[in-house]
């Protein structure tokens, strides 16, 4: 961990030891590593652009491959590939800031171990003796009871820089011995209202010392954090439509002040200076990046325009030929109703077929009582019942009756079984 936090605390140092204050140095370390990080951020925005280029591209391998992910996913990592575009380079750059403050959290807790080089315990102690830690700590709220030796815990060490002044630094130097070299006074006063040392407080009229400007650093932070989520949103606004970034950004507007006030509140008022310094540079940063990437800008403006219009086109085309096939439906109705379906054929009535048997079975008075062996002149004088040696009955013209009809034409139908012939 410490070969990690040396650079930057010797960076801090530097800044430091040039302007002679705690609160200038901390934003002069929040302006170079927006400097040296600004590269990192221009990329990522660029690859934000180019990702919302191939939305059109991607939106067809939707289409086309959308029932299977697998496939669909390699689809697009080959088309990432291709374009040469890091999906994850758009949003990593935001996290860049929380990360170097993670790096200096330790630096400002921990100042005479990081900035002075002075880690030993027994020395810690014989300064904490020299400057009267004990009581000074107690009258202050720092500590809860006195005790006989120095705990390095907490911001414990802080509160010890911050004791040693340029009035009592001979004093601490001839104390400790050769390691008194290393020790110098840390200027934690900013604008001469607010001890960077200090942990600010809801209730602030409880601090003697800058309470009320120490509460108003967490609120200025959270504010301004509020104000750059507004900023980026705006000069990101092409890239939010096409991607997922427009909801990010707007829980970001909601996490973001939460997260300064949280540490507003819970550590040192040196990390809010570094906190409100990294949103203000981080806007302008924002305004820097739009007028580079202004032609990236607005061609992905234009290809998203040009985008929204074709899938409206295709959106009209598509209930156009809806309507039309619900129009040609309708109409098929129309004509199609009251006809017979197509194959079907008309029932044919056999009593208005000359000559069939029906049609002769109508002969006759006794109409309930016919059938296919049913003989309208069983009983006459030339029916059946007459003597042998006679012409049949179906060889005869009756008198009254249709014309007569061989036995060749219509054969003689014998009855069907279970029914009833009179004799």
């Amino acid at each position: 961990m410490d070969i990690v936090l040396t650079p930057f605390s010797w960076l801090l140092e530097v800044f430091y030891n040039f302007c002679g204050s705690y609160g200038l140095a901390l934003i002069l370390f929040a302006l170079v590593v927006k400097v040296v990080l600004f590269p990192l951020s221009l990329k990522g925005k660029r690859s934000m652009i180019q990702m919302n280029m191939l939305q059109g591209q991607m939106q067809k391998l939707q289409k086309q491959y959308g029932n299977n992910r697998e496939r669909y996913n390699e689809e697009v990592q080959k088309l990432y590939a291709k374009e040469k575009i890091n999906p994850m380079g758009g949003c990593l750059w935001s996290f860049i800031p929380l990360i170097i403050l993670m790096v200096l959290y330790p630096i400002i807790r921990l100042p005479i171990h990081y900035m002075m080089g002075i880690s030993d315990t027994g020395v810690l102690n014989t300064i904490a003796q020299t400057v009267n830690w004990n009581a000074v700590a107690l009258d202050m709220g720092w500590i809860k009871e006195a005790v006989e030796s120095f705990s390095d815990t907490g911001y414990n060490q802080l509160y010890l820089a911050s004791l040693i002044t340029p009035e009592n630094l001979e004093a601490v130097r001839a104390a400790v011995g050769e390691a008194g070299s290393q020790i110098f006074s840390i200027n934690f006063d900013f604008l001469g209202i607010v001890d960077l040392s200090q942990i600010p407080q809801l209730k602030f009229w409880t601090v003697e010392h800058g309470g009320f400007a120490l509460f108003l650093l967490p609120v200025i932070s959270a504010g301004l954090s509020v104000v750059f989520s507004l900023v980026s949103m705006k000069t990101n606004a092409v890239n939010q439509q096409s991607t997922q970034t427009n909801s990010t950004m707007k829980s970001m507007m909601i996490v973001s002040p939460l997260i300064s006030l949280w540490i507003g509140f819970s550590m040192p008022a040196a990390l809010c200076i570094y906190w409100i310094a990294n949103s203000l540079f981080s806007m302008l940063q924002e305004f820097i990046c739009g007028r580079l990437l202004k032609k990236d800008y607005e061609k992905a403006a234009a290809m998203q325009a040009e985008r929204a219009r074709l899938e409206k086109e295709e959106e009209k085309e598509q209930r156009r030929k809806a309507a039309e096939e619900r129009a040609r439906r309708i109409e098929e109705e129309k004509q199609n109703k009251g006809k017979k379906k197509k194959g079907e054929k008309k029932p044919v009535d056999e009593d208005k077929i000359p000559g069939s048997v029906k049609e002769f079975s109508r002969v006759g008075m006794r109409q309930y009582a016919r059938g296919r062996a049913y003989d309208p002149y069983r009983y006459s004088q030339e029916g059946p019942t007459v003597y042998p040696g006679e012409a049949p009955l179906f060889a005869r013209k009756p008198a009254d009756g249709p014309e007569a009809v061989t036995g060749e034409e219509l054969p003689a139908v014998e009855p069907t079984a279970g029914e009833e012939t009179k004799e």
